[in-house]
Order: C-alpha cells, then structure tokens, then sequence
C-alpha cells in the first residue's frame, strides 16, 4: 500500500513500530571508525527532492576528492511509497537513492548525504541507513538539528561544537564558513566524529554546504523542473 504524506496519520502504531525496530536492528551494525583519506579518491554528494505528493528525485554527484572536479552524476525517480514521518526519514528517501547509486559507473570512497547519520533518536539516520546496506563509508551533512543539543560554536570556520543526545556526543554544529549559520555533521558507517568535521572542512569551498552536497542540491532542483508528477 502507498502512502503519501497526507496519509501519515492514518499509518497504524504498529507499523510505526515495526519500522522502528528495524532501525535499531540496523543500528547495531553501524560501524565507528576512522576514515584513511589517503585512500579516498572519489567523494559523493547524494540529495533528494519531492515532486508534488507522489514522485521522489534523487540525485548523487561523484566529484575528485583532491580537485572537487565533477565526474559523473546520475538521478532516479520513483514514486513515494512512505508517508512523512519524523524519524523515518530513510524509509522514504533512501530506496531511491539506492536505484540512483547503481547506476553510478565510479564508485566513491566516501558518500556525504543531505540529512543525519547518528545524530538521530534510534542513531539511525538516513546516512547511517545507506552506508550500512551499501557498506560504503557514509556520513550526514544536515542544513537543520535533529535531535540532541548544542552549543553556539564560534564564528570563525572551523569552530565547532558537539551535539548531545542522551548524554553521547553524536555530531557537530560546525561553522565552513566565517559568520554564517553551522551545518550538523555526524558519522554515518564507517567514519567517526572526527573523520566527518575533517571531510567537510576538506570539500567546502567558500559556501556553508561542501561541494558534494552543494552541488547535488543544485541538481536534485534543476532535475526537479524537467520532471512532471
């Protein structure tokens, strides 16, 4: 059965549950750890965008680590078969970002999603969900908190300030750039807290986002104009 985001409310607790469940069961296969950048070639950007209710864009971008150059980008749209529900983000979004990374012909060392890795209610977000069904480093770039609190960090690019949620550091408000907003990064699989501020730090150039983020936005909205629901 489809349901759209008009339908969310009329989703059964115990289906809501269920889907719960299943975080925290692939929860428990999250790995923490050190990224090797010396082996990281290729980076990835991976977006999504909603065409009217029915229809979900998904984009991923795969640029050169060292340069930023762009190398290839593939989309896929599909229809949207989970309603909007906080905290299950992934069961939306992240089947389709599935179909557009196999069809990807370069492969990236590291994914960089627009959304949270750990830092989540069941440590499950949708970075985490797709690094651990693809086993491929992943981590979460989001624009918005989650979940958990934080300290103002200082103005200055580079500063930074750990997200809490109960009582564990999942994350970082850390500000790319002087005097403008933070961005929230937390692992996703196989990275770690500091493997991810040190990411982001390497793949921005001069705006709040990192480039694969950035510019998979820029195409998951361009794309978004020349698909109708």
């Amino acid at each position: 059965m489809a349901y759209f985001r008009r339908n969310a409310e009329k989703v059964p607790a115990e289906l809501v549950e269920r889907y719960k469940q299943e975080q925290r069961k692939l929860a428990r296969k999250v790995i923490l750890e050190p990224v090797d950048f010396d082996h990281v070639e290729l980076v990835a950007g991976a977006d999504s965008a909603f065409i009217g209710e029915k229809l979900i864009l998904s984009v991923i971008v795969v640029l050169e680590f060292a340069t930023m150059r762009e190398v290839e980008v593939e989309y896929a749209v599909s229809e949207v078969e989970f309603p909007y529900i906080p905290g299950l983000l992934a069961f939306r979004e992240a089947p389709n970002v599935l179909k557009a990374y196999e069809k990807l012909n370069n492969r990236p060392d590291l994914i960089m999603v627009d959304g949270h890795g750990i830092s989540h209610f069941r440590r499950l977000g949708i970075a985490s969900h797709i690094g651990v069904l693809l086993d491929v480093p992943t981590m979460g770039v989001a624009k918005k908190l989650l979940t958990g609190r934080y300290r103002e960090p200082c103005s200055r690019r580079g500063c930074r300030s750990p997200i809490v949620h109960d009582g564990e550091v999942v994350g970082y408000a850390l500000r790319t750039r002087d005097n403008v907003r933070p961005v929230f990064v937390s692992p996703g699989h196989r990275t770690d807290l500091e493997s991810v501020v040190r990411a982001t730090l390497m793949t921005t150039r001069g705006f709040r986002l990192p480039e694969p983020i950035r510019i998979a936005d820029r195409y998951s909205r361009d794309l978004k104009g020349q698909v109708r629901p």
